[in-house]
């Protein structure tokens, strides 16, 4: 069993090939995984980057670039074209909570309102972390607790749908 706390004097998380450290931002760290390209990319065609970069605190389900594989085909391409911006900073702010909630915080049956305006719901069992998105849609939590400066990070399989 892994232990899933991390302590702000460590030296980080390994994510995506790059060390996520705690003195760095949400951003700062996201740019350098080779897992999460896709998501960074969405994140500057959104115009978020500055938002995720400010004080905070957030936590960020971040999914992978093997979890954006998984949309349908064109689903990317089609989100990253400007006349979509607004859908793609809908589905970017569904993946966003307010404050700082360590994979240790997240209790089964609890509901999370994300900046978007939608809930998620946290299933637990044991260690592992999954989350229900307002479509029926179910994530995994693959390395939670990447700590930033400005919030805390977790890896997650799919990416979660809002219903708008």
């Amino acid at each position: 069993m892994k232990d899933m706390t991390m302590s702000s004097g460590s030296a980080g998380v390994l994510v995506g090939g790059a060390m996520m450290t705690p003195d760095k931002d949400i951003v700062d760290n996201a740019v350098n995984s080779t897992d999460h390209t896709t998501l960074v990319a969405a994140v500057k065609g959104a115009g978020l980057v500055e938002t995720l970069k400010g004080g905070g605190p957030f936590t960020v389900f971040a999914p992978t670039n093997a979890a954006f594989d998984k949309l349908p085909s064109g689903t990317v391409n089609t989100l990253m074209m400007p006349e979509n911006k607004q859908k793609l900073t809908t589905i970017l702010t569904y993946h966003v909570v307010p404050g700082r909630l360590l994979a240790a915080d997240l209790k089964d049956g609890q509901t999370l309102t994300t900046v978007e305006g939608e809930t998620l719901t946290v299933h637990r069992m044991g260690d592992t972390v999954m989350l229900h998105d307002a479509k029926g849609g179910m994530a995994n939590v693959t390395i939670p607790n990447v700590v930033s400066k400005n919030g805390v990070t977790h890896v997650i399989d799919t990416v979660l749908m809002p219903t708008k």
